[in-house]
């Protein structure tokens, strides 16, 4: 690997990966490893699943990528399934290759419908690698520190009383643009009440709602996609990691609002594989596998199977300052020092025992994301793990 690159702020534990089964890895030497992060949060429906290595094979033997002036009839009924699992009747979607290009796009075409205003977004929130989403210019974005928010739900009625709505320029506003529980990884849910009056503002002075669900779709947060937690439709919807399971596909999807703001003028952007029949394909296989499969209600279920073990641990062993999650999207807070030395100890000894999960770079927080296939006995064999590492220290 000495050759490669590799992600900032990751070591590699695991130079000698040779295959992957759903949620199980094995190395060079046949040793077997449960993946809790579904690579980086995109094996939605487990490594290698046979239906969409299927629909990669039978695809990809009639046509993979497409030009400027053809296509195929398999990309419009890809989207036009998309559309229907987001409830966007009459919108309209594009296929592009990565989470952080849907919605860097997404956030252009806001701009776009509403020129001159800014954007509001969390302050924890993280929306891509690059672009305007990445950078969040104070000339081009509004960012709300909703900490204080934790303990003190806001209402529509009692947001007018507080110091940090009052400093939301709500009339300089085209649209807010919401991460459903990610937080940049750290696993936070802002309050329903104040999404909703946030919307509820932005709606009114004529802004739009842009939703990224790149983590928190597909069953990730045990509902189709993050947003149905807060019962808000939005107008915007970025798609990305779990849509391919792997494969390198996403898809941003605008309602018919945003549409007729635009004026049937697509925001300029062009790239080599935007809308490729084959990313295309693996995004309608993935819907169908997570509906033929009931994944969205497994997802609840073990999700809380993990929440409820993890808690448990917590309070019988010590150790854990935080667990939080929805589905099976979950971080654990170790009690650390300033150095996150024990969350580092703790992360490999796990890989060590034959469990892999992410440590959230500079912090003490690990993040656990299996495929919603994941067996029972491996979250069972994970938390009993867990609770070995943290006795043994």
């Amino acid at each position: 690997m000495a050759t490669v690159i590799g992600y900032p702020g990751h070591e590699i534990l695991i130079p000698d990966v040779v295959r992957a089964e759903n949620a199980s890895l094995f190395d060079a030497r046949n040793r077997r490893y449960v993946d809790l992060e579904s690579g980086v949060w995109c094996a939605t429906v487990g490594h290698g699943n046979p239906r969409v290595l299927r629909v990669i094979q039978e695809q990809a033997a009639r046509i993979m990528h497409a030009g400027y002036c053809y296509s195929t009839d398999g990309v419009g009924k890809s989207a036009e399934e998309l559309l229907r699992v987001l409830g966007f009747s009459g919108g309209k979607g594009v296929f592009l290759s990565s989470g952080s290009e849907a919605v860097e796009f997404g956030v252009r075409s806001v701009q776009r419908a509403r020129p001159g205003s800014l954007l509001l977004t969390m302050t924890d929130s993280y929306f891509g690698a690059y672009g305007a989403a990445h950078g969040k210019d104070e000339r081009e974005w509004h960012g709300y520190d909703w900490r204080a928010c934790r303990e003190c739900p806001v209402n529509e009625d009692g947001s007018r009383d507080c110091e940090h709505w009052r400093g939301i320029p709500f009339e300089r506003l085209g649209g807010f643009l919401f991460e459903p529980g990610s937080s940049s990884g750290l696993v936070r849910f802002p309050p329903k009440d104040m999404i909703g009056a946030l919307v509820a503002r932005v709606r009114d002075g004529g802004g739009f709602f842009m939703v990224n669900e790149v983590t928190t779709g597909f069953g990730r947060t045990g509902a189709w996609f993050g947003h149905g937690h807060y019962g808000i439709r939005p107008d915007v919807v970025a798609l990305g990691k779990g849509i391919g399971n792997g494969y390198p596909v996403s898809f941003t999807a605008f309602a018919p609002e945003v549409l007729d703001a635009l004026c049937g003028d697509p925001t300029p952007y062009a790239q080599s594989h935007q809308n490729d029949p084959l990313g295309a394909a693996v995004a309608l296989e993935v819907v169908r596998v997570i509906e033929d499969e009931g994944l969205i209600e497994r997802s609840r279920e073990s999700g809380a199977l993990l929440l409820a073990g993890l808690e448990d641990v917590g309070e019988r062993v010590g150790g854990v300052l935080a667990v939080r999650g929805r589905g099976l999207m979950v971080a654990v807070d170790l009690d650390d020092d300033v150095h996150n030395s024990w969350a580092v100890h703790v992360q490999r000894e796990l890989v060590h025992r034959g469990f892999i999960l992410a440590r959230r770079p500079d912090t003490s927080s690990l993040r656990i994301d299996p495929p919603l296939t994941i067996e029972h006995e491996d979250l069972q064999g994970f938390l009993t793990t867990f609770e070995s590492v943290l006795v043994e220290g």
